[in-house]
Protein backbone atom coordinates (compact mmCIF):
# COMPACT_ATOMS: atom_id res chain seq x y z
CA UNK A 1 0.00 0.00 0.00
CA UNK A 2 2.80 2.37 0.90
CA UNK A 3 4.54 1.45 -2.32
CA UNK A 4 1.39 2.24 -4.31
CA UNK A 5 1.05 5.63 -2.59
CA UNK A 6 4.65 6.43 -3.49
CA UNK A 7 3.93 5.60 -7.13
CA UNK A 8 0.76 7.71 -7.12
CA UNK A 9 2.59 10.58 -5.44
CA UNK A 10 5.37 10.36 -7.99
CA UNK A 11 2.81 10.35 -10.81
CA UNK A 12 1.05 13.36 -9.27
CA UNK A 13 4.36 15.20 -8.95
CA UNK A 14 5.12 14.46 -12.59
CA UNK A 15 1.64 15.62 -13.60
CA UNK A 16 2.00 18.84 -11.60
CA UNK A 17 5.40 19.44 -13.22
CA UNK A 18 3.89 18.99 -16.69
CA UNK A 19 1.04 21.34 -15.81
CA UNK A 20 3.54 23.88 -14.46
CA UNK A 21 5.62 23.65 -17.64
CA UNK A 22 2.50 24.08 -19.76
CA UNK A 23 1.43 27.11 -17.73
CA UNK A 24 4.91 28.60 -18.03
CA UNK A 25 4.99 28.02 -21.80
CA UNK A 26 1.50 29.52 -22.13
CA UNK A 27 2.54 32.54 -20.08
CA UNK A 28 5.58 33.09 -22.30
CA UNK A 29 3.43 32.79 -25.42
CA UNK A 30 0.89 35.26 -24.06
CA UNK A 31 3.72 37.65 -23.18
CA UNK A 32 5.11 37.44 -26.72
CA UNK A 33 1.66 37.98 -28.20
CA UNK A 34 1.16 40.95 -25.90
CA UNK A 35 4.42 42.48 -27.12
CA UNK A 36 3.36 41.93 -30.73
CA UNK A 37 -0.03 43.53 -30.07
CA UNK A 38 1.69 46.51 -28.43
CA UNK A 39 3.92 46.89 -31.48
CA UNK A 40 0.96 46.67 -33.82
CA UNK A 41 -1.03 49.21 -31.84
CA UNK A 42 1.91 51.64 -32.01
CA UNK A 43 2.11 51.12 -35.77
CA UNK A 44 -1.62 51.71 -36.14
CA UNK A 45 -1.36 54.86 -34.05
CA UNK A 46 1.57 56.10 -36.15
CA UNK A 47 -0.36 55.36 -39.34
CA UNK A 48 -3.29 57.30 -37.91
CA UNK A 49 -1.02 60.30 -37.44
CA UNK A 50 0.31 59.88 -40.97
CA UNK A 51 -3.21 59.68 -42.40
CA UNK A 52 -4.16 62.84 -40.52
CA UNK A 53 -1.09 64.65 -41.83
CA UNK A 54 -1.78 63.40 -45.35
CA UNK A 55 -5.40 64.54 -45.25
CA UNK A 56 -4.25 67.93 -43.98
CA UNK A 57 -1.75 68.16 -46.84
CA UNK A 58 -4.43 67.19 -49.37
CA UNK A 59 -6.74 69.86 -47.99
CA UNK A 60 -3.98 72.47 -48.24
CA UNK A 61 -3.23 71.33 -51.78
CA UNK A 62 -6.90 71.65 -52.72
CA UNK A 63 -7.04 75.15 -51.24
CA UNK A 64 -3.88 76.16 -53.10
CA UNK A 65 -5.32 74.66 -56.29
CA UNK A 66 -8.49 76.74 -55.89
CA UNK A 67 -6.40 79.87 -55.30
CA UNK A 68 -4.26 79.11 -58.36
CA UNK A 69 -7.36 78.66 -60.51
CA UNK A 70 -8.73 81.99 -59.25
CA UNK A 71 -5.43 83.68 -60.14
CA UNK A 72 -5.44 82.03 -63.57
CA UNK A 73 -8.97 83.35 -64.14
CA UNK A 74 -7.71 86.84 -63.29
CA UNK A 75 -4.74 86.45 -65.65
CA UNK A 76 -7.03 85.25 -68.44
CA UNK A 77 -9.35 88.18 -67.89
CA UNK A 78 -6.46 90.66 -68.02
CA UNK A 79 -5.07 88.99 -71.16
CA UNK A 80 -8.48 89.14 -72.83
CA UNK A 81 -8.73 92.87 -72.05
CA UNK A 82 -5.20 93.36 -73.33
CA UNK A 83 -5.99 91.54 -76.57
CA UNK A 84 -9.14 93.65 -77.02
CA UNK A 85 -7.16 96.80 -76.35
CA UNK A 86 -4.57 95.78 -78.93
CA UNK A 87 -7.26 94.89 -81.48
CA UNK A 88 -9.03 98.25 -81.22
CA UNK A 89 -6.22 100.36 -82.72
CA UNK A 90 -5.93 97.88 -85.60
CA UNK A 91 -9.65 98.20 -86.29
CA UNK A 92 -9.47 102.00 -86.22
CA UNK A 93 -6.34 101.97 -88.44
CA UNK A 94 -7.97 99.71 -91.00
CA UNK A 95 -11.07 101.90 -91.13
CA UNK A 96 -8.89 104.98 -91.93
CA UNK A 97 -7.41 103.34 -95.00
Amino acid sequence: MVEQEKVETKELVTLVQHIGEAVLATTETVEKLSNHVDGLSKQVQQQGYQIFALSDAVQTLAENHDAAIARMDQVIEVLQRLVKALELPEDSNSSRS
